[in-house]
């Protein structure tokens, strides 16, 4: 039986509310890392990146709900704010970037070749302006070479936007019959059946929105509680087969795939190298499911197999090759498990707490009240129907043992942190190791927290640079400029995607931030040497979503992947990045497309881009 102490609950779900004057002594002039907020460290040190938003011409402005959040903050998904996807949409070679809106249009800003750009989206048609908007992505269904656009929603319908090659979009929703409307969230495209064309998956959350529908923001209000939250009836993922006509087929009952509801983030790689392209599938108040091809039209969950206990709260996932073993890993980020703060220990009880993973939901309470501790895990236990043995409350990192199999090394690798939204993955200097950047914090009513920056090692371990390489704090302060009744609000981010924005060999970062202009950072790190590759398939997806590319360099191997959306509510750009240090050669680059074509270059010359296309023949 739930305790109604809807109080408790409403403070386990939503976080610790902390007024922001307990936090601003930290921010009055100089970060938590020695930063001075002028791009430099007090000893003087060029940072690793700068936020160049605005002077690269991005106005942009995510606008929430203020009938949902602010002053009427609610316990509802609403506060996921909404997602950015990378592409070269006008096929120029400079990706563009698309911000998505809760109230008010959509962005889609052209890159004008330097890492500058300009609004276009009256002109692409594209800005949706008439409901709330989710996540997008884009891919060339139709294999015509231009990249299309497919938009999630909140009750507003999907929708897929066909690239004219003008630098236009043309709605073919319907005709496409994609007429899907729900609570969506992520969208990729991925070729499930192998046959050169891309297919669709959506993942969905539940119905946690009421009939009361508000005219003026063209949207439906949200439930209030996590009582209601937790109890909305689930909606189920959808799949769907491309036609190769332009149209496409729900095969998601055949395939198996509706999924277990809370769907919220898709990472799609083939765990365990048979040539088919497998799913994993992360829920908002459960274990993530991880589903294994057949390759026969339908999928099987072996998450308990093959990865054992995975994170509770998940929000976002990435696949990526941590350790340079030629293998891709996998990493899930918590955002849900860390609405534990007890709201009697205020700060005290996360910044020393942050890295430590719980056995319990409310563990970190039990340091504090055991006996109220005891209480608030029954109720969260009863529910989100919690199955212990099933779930681990944190983040996660599975590190590919080769042949399906998989161990969790998150805590060990030093990947906890509090309140990450989504994930984004790159070498960001160039040092032949991949870094994790996480999109975090809360916003208002809550206190800051910091964007993580988490510089890859090389020995297995991650290290938070976020202060050191100019990611916090943040350029204008940690605060909105603009009270919400009369009390500071905090930034906070939700998603972040991945792109050499300027095609000089090093990786930038661009984010979407709740109820707040996105963040551009530039990558001013010492150049080191690198190579990049953009694949286009002929006998694969001509995406060449799913290809992989080996980088032999004596006995270590780099893999990179082509993937489509992923992180949560964003799409990184399809160009594979390596950054390789100074003073090394390759020695072999091999290609694995997803038709089964492999092909090899010897010693390809390092400091550029590749443009690699498919061979006819399956080996080459």
């Amino acid at each position: 039986m739930l305790r109604h102490n809807r109080h408790l609950l409403a403070l386990f779900a939503a976080g610790l509310l902390i007024t922001a004057l307990a936090v601003l002594s930290l921010w009055q002039g100089i970060g938590p890392h020695g930063e001075t907020g002028d791009g430099k460290t007090q000893e003087g040190v060029t940072p690793g990146f700068l936020d160049v938003a605005q002077d690269a011409g991005i106005r942009f402005r995510m606008t929430f709900l203020r009938g949902e959040q602010g002053e009427q903050f609610k316990i509802n998904l609403y506060d996921h704010g909404c997602g950015v996807a990378v592409a070269d949409f006008d096929r120029d070679g400079f990706d563009d970037v698309y911000f998505l809106n809760q109230l008010g249009p959509n962005a889609l800003y052209r890159n004008r070749g330097d890492g500058t750009f300009v609004d276009v989206t009256r002109k692409a048609g594209v800005s949706l302006e008439d409901r709330v908007c989710v996540g997008a992505t884009f891919a060339d269904f139709d294999n015509d070479g231009f990249p299309d656009l497919y938009v999630t929603s909140t009750r507003g319908g999907n929708v897929l936007f066909r690239n004219m090659g003008d630098g236009t979009f043309k709605d073919v929703t319907k005709p496409a019959g994609l007429t899907l409307v729900g609570h969506s969230q992520t969208a990729v495209f991925f070729d499930f059946d192998n046959d050169g064309w891309l297919d669709l998956f959506v993942t969905n959350t539940a119905k946690w929105t009421t009939q009361d529908f508000v005219a003026a923001g063209k949207y439906y209000t949200g439930v209030v509680d996590i009582y209601d939250l937790a109890r909305s009836p689930k909606e189920y993922n959808v799949l769907y087969r491309n036609n190769r006509d332009g149209t496409f087929s729900d095969v998601t009952e055949r395939a198996g795939m509706k999924g277990r509801g809370w769907g919220g983030d898709v990472a799609v790689f083939d765990y365990d190298e048979d040539g088919q392209m497998d799913l994993l599938v992360t829920s908002m108040f459960g274990r993530s499911q991880l589903y294994r091809n057949n390759g026969n039209g339908t999928f099987s969950d072996v998450t308990m197999k093959a990865l054992g206990p995975t994170s509770f709260g998940s929000i976002g996932a990435k696949v990526f090759d941590f350790n340079n073993d030629g293998r891709l890993d996998l990493c899930i980020v918590d955002m849900h498990s860390d609405m534990w703060a007890p709201d009697d220990a205020k700060r005290q009880a996360i910044r020393p707490h942050e890295k430590v993973r719980y056995r319990h939901l409310n563990g970190a309470l039990d340091n504090f009240d055991p006996e109220r501790f005891r209480a608030r895990e029954q109720d969260a236990a009863d529910l989100f129907q919690i199955r212990y043995n099933e779930v681990i409350f944190g983040n996660t990192l599975f590190k590919n043992l080769g042949n399906g199999r998989f161990v969790e090394v998150g805590e060990q690798a030093g990947l906890e942190t509090f309140w990450p939204w989504g994930i984004a993955t790159g070498d960001f200097d160039n040092d032949g190791h991949e870094d994790v950047f996480l999109p975090s914090g809360m916003g208002f009513p809550y206190f800051y927290w910091e964007n993580k920056l988490l510089m890859n090692q090389g020995d297995g371990r991650f290290v938070d640079r976020a202060g050191r390489e100019g990611i916090e704090p943040p350029r204008l302060g940690p605060f909105l400029a603009e009270k919400i009744g009369g009390k500071d609000a905090a930034r906070s981010s939700r998603c972040a995607a991945v792109a050499d924005f300027r095609t000089v060999g090093r990786l930038d970062i661009v984010t979407n931030n709740f109820n707040d202009m996105p963040y551009y950072f530039r990558n001013q790190f010492p150049k080191n040497d690198y190579i990049a590759f953009r694949l286009t398939g002929t006998r694969s997806n001509r995406d060449a979503i799913g290809a992989l590319v080996l980088l032999r360099i004596g006995k270590e191997i780099m893999l990179r992947q082509v993937q489509g959306a992923g992180g949560y509510l964003s799409q990184s750009s399809r160009i594979l990045h390596c950054g390789l240090g100074t003073g090394r050669t390759i020695d072999r680059v091999e290609i694995r497309w997803p038709s089964g074509c492999r092909q090899m270059i010897d010693q390809p010359a390092i400091n550029q881009l590749h443009s690699i296309i498919e061979p006819k023949t399956p080996s080459a």
